[in-house]
């Protein structure tokens, strides 16, 4: 586990467009913190590594935003809403994981349904600072093990 300090939006979103250099186009990330946490703006960060930056919408009501940029499929889900993990079957959530790249808010939410690899990372205010935030950054699984490598 590792701990970025952003100290602002910008520093969250370049944090979002670092990582979105260092994946493939088979990838599931797990976005999980409070609400204003920095979540929607890595997401921002993260698109805009591959020209999306002005496309994104929150995907809160509609559960699932499709992406697509050079032949790689981004999928935004905001699984907040739902009650059960059966709601993610239901929409062919599971089936979105080898498709492209998925980013999910609140994914904590359906952890019994993630693959064996992906990336978490938690938001988190710092009580000192409204600008500042710390990125905890976790893997799971062996596929992204040299990730944090890449990117610190």
């Amino acid at each position: 586990m590792t701990t970025y300090i952003s100290k602002s939006e910008d520093d969250t979103k370049n944090f979002g467009k670092k990582i979105a250099s260092k994946l493939d186009s088979i990838a599931t990330i797990v976005l999980t913190g409070d609400l204003g946490s920095g979540k929607t703006k890595f997401t921002e960060g993260f698109l805009s590594f591959f020209g999306l930056e002005n496309n994104i919408s929150s995907p809160t009501f509609t559960i699932v935003n499709e992406y697509s940029s050079n032949n790689i499929n981004i999928y935004h889900f905001d699984v907040y809403r739902l009650t059960s993990l059966d709601e993610f079957y239901a929409i062919g959530g599971d089936e979105y994981f080898d498709k492209g790249i998925c980013i999910i808010e609140w994914g904590e939410l359906i952890k019994d349904v993630l693959p064996k690899d992906y990336i978490s990372i938690t938001f988190s205010r710092t009580p000192d600072d409204v600008n500042c935030r710390n990125i905890t950054f976790e893997i799971y699984g062996d596929k992204y093990k040299d990730l944090l490598e890449r990117i610190v």
